[in-house]
């Protein structure tokens, strides 16, 4: 039982993603950060909101008992940042969650079925994306003042549009292939022929562009929050709190230089990932390949 559960534990360890360092590296990273988000209230004893002593506890640098210093409001940046990422992780999640699957069953109902329908389905698409959709945001922020977690549709409806051309790229190379032609010649449902042979075949490209997804998506909500259109205060977000620091960049640097610090780590982590995620991918091909 010993010699198994070491052979499964060797076996996993020995995945291309593993032997990546740098990918391996990004994903710790990013657990570390979903871990300290997660329980952001115990590992800091500070409220994010709440504010000290203007005279005493504003623009104080980083010390023992403020690892990331304080803000003109004397609150604790490193709580802010904390909190800020469980904001701007779970956006990013669900953002990348529902514009992947959007785009997903988007390309392949226009890539399958084709003729008109195909026809028709990608004139709305090129319109889709010839429209300025950073523009439809923040007009649709600013006038209806919605909450920042509208941002969630809204960046999902805006965002599934490449990966439905990915998709609906891979469909029309997939469904003239040998296996899919047979299951087609059975009788077999389409549904059935969608879900059991071409999900499994077209997931790659999207496996591979969602940590990119997530980075991207990271990066847009904390540049329309530090335009002050995104995460609203008091509510703690990265690029918020970069804002806060503009004013003061020369004196207070600190209030801007960490949340960027963890912006650009989370962004180089996910793309890590993502490298890794596609070396596992080309592993197992080319395995399949060999074996055949």
């Amino acid at each position: 039982m010993k010699n198994t559960e070491k052979k499964s534990f060797q076996n996993f360890a020995s995945l291309p993603f593993f032997q990546k360092k740098s990918s391996f590296v990004g994903l710790i990273l990013i657990l570390i950060l979903i871990f300290c988000s997660i329980f952001s209230g115990v590992i800091t004893k500070y409220n994010p909101n709440s504010q000290g002593d203007l005279l005493l506890t504003r623009y104080q640098p980083p010390s023992f008992e403020h690892p990331f210093g304080t803000d003109k409001f004397g609150r604790d940046i490193f709580s802010r940042i904390l909190y800020g990422g469980r904001i701007s992780l779970s956006i990013a999640f669900s953002v990348v969650i529902l514009s992947l699957t959007v785009g997903l069953f988007y390309g392949i109902i226009s890539g399958y079925w084709g003729g008109w329908i195909d026809t028709i389905m990608m004139r709305v698409l090129d319109f889709l994306l010839a429209f300025p959709a950073i523009f439809l945001i923040i007009t649709l922020i600013a006038l209806f003042n919605l909450n920042h977690w509208f941002l969630i549709p809204l960046l999902a409806l805006t965002g599934w549009m490449e990966t439905a051309r990915i998709v609906r790229a891979e469909i029309l190379s997939i469904k003239e292939r040998e296996f899919v032609l047979a299951a087609k010649g059975m009788g077999i449902h389409p549904f059935r022929i969608i879900i059991v042979h071409l999900i499994p075949n077209i997931i790659t490209p999207v496996l591979v562009a969602a940590p990119l997804k997530i980075a991207e998506v990271i990066l847009l909500e904390s540049a329309l929050s530090f335009l002050g259109i995104g995460v609203q205060p008091p509510t703690p977000s990265w690029g918020a709190i970069i804002n806060d620091g503009r004013e003061s960049l020369l004196n207070a640097w600190w209030i801007s230089t960490f949340p960027g610090i963890f912006i650009s780590i989370t962004v180089m982590s996910f793309n890590l990932i993502s490298d890794g995620v596609k070396d596992v991918i080309n592993s197992n091909l080319t395995n399949h390949f060999s074996d055949h």
